[in-house]
């Protein structure tokens, strides 16, 4: 297998950055008063989840690369508080997304483990 040349090309970003697109086209119909609020905060930990993985791209160490990984993981598992958090407020129904973030939640923990268990 050959390794990538960017982190554009992980497989595990590239979900990571198309939730990220879901989420702004998600919270551009949630009330203006959500602003500054939960549309803010859902934007912010998306965000968070593809810009750690492409940080921890380039760490050299294993121990930091899974860490930057692990920030990705918080940052998902906040935002799915934050999509139940929206359909309880009947602001979305869009299960979609919680099994987009699901699906990038099982592709961190597989990158970590593989990081962590390879040779380098």
């Amino acid at each position: 297998m050959e390794k990538s040349k960017s982190f554009t090309e992980l497989i595990v970003w590239q979900k990571a950055h198309q939730f990220v697109l879901e989420v702004y086209k998600l919270t551009k119909n949630f009330p203006k008063e959500e602003v500054f609020a939960l549309t803010s905060q859902l934007r912010k930990a998306a965000v968070s989840v593809p810009a750690n993985i492409a940080e921890g791209y380039r760490k050299r160490s294993k121990n930091d690369k899974v860490r930057f990984f692990n920030i990705s993981e918080g940052s998902l598992e906040e935002c799915k508080y934050y999509l139940i958090l929206s359909k309880d407020l009947e602001y979305s129904n869009d299960l979609d997304l919680l099994n987009t973030a699901e699906e990038v939640s099982k592709l961190l923990d597989a990158y970590s483990k593989a990081i962590l268990t390879s040779v380098s």
